[in-house]
């Protein structure tokens, strides 16, 4: 996909950058920044400046990006090791 311009509003204020992102992806991007700080009544605590809230919220982003790195590979370690085991006891039976 092409790089195009993309404009959002995010903390009040504007943002503009060129992205290769579809509109769906930037739109759900900005929906996971907001659910991070902004509760049900679309407000987040403005005595924070909102630099250190977009740094905050990249942040537990990326903490939740390795907790899931980290199960997936876990998963796949079990995985493994199953399929291993099965390999080796259809090994056995014959």
């Amino acid at each position: 996909m092409e790089e195009r311009l993309v404009h959002f509003q995010l903390f009040g204020q504007e943002f503009t950058f060129f992205s290769d992102a579809s509109d769906a992806e930037v739109d759900e991007i900005v929906k996971l920044v907001r659910r991070e700080f902004e509760g049900v009544d679309g407000k987040y605590a403005s005595s924070i400046p909102s630099s250190k809230l977009l740094v905050l919220g990249c942040l537990r982003i990326a903490s939740r990006f390795v907790q899931q790195e980290k199960e997936s590979e876990d998963y796949r370690r079990r995985r493994d090791s199953t399929i291993g085991n099965l390999i080796e006891r259809m090994a056995d039976i014959e």
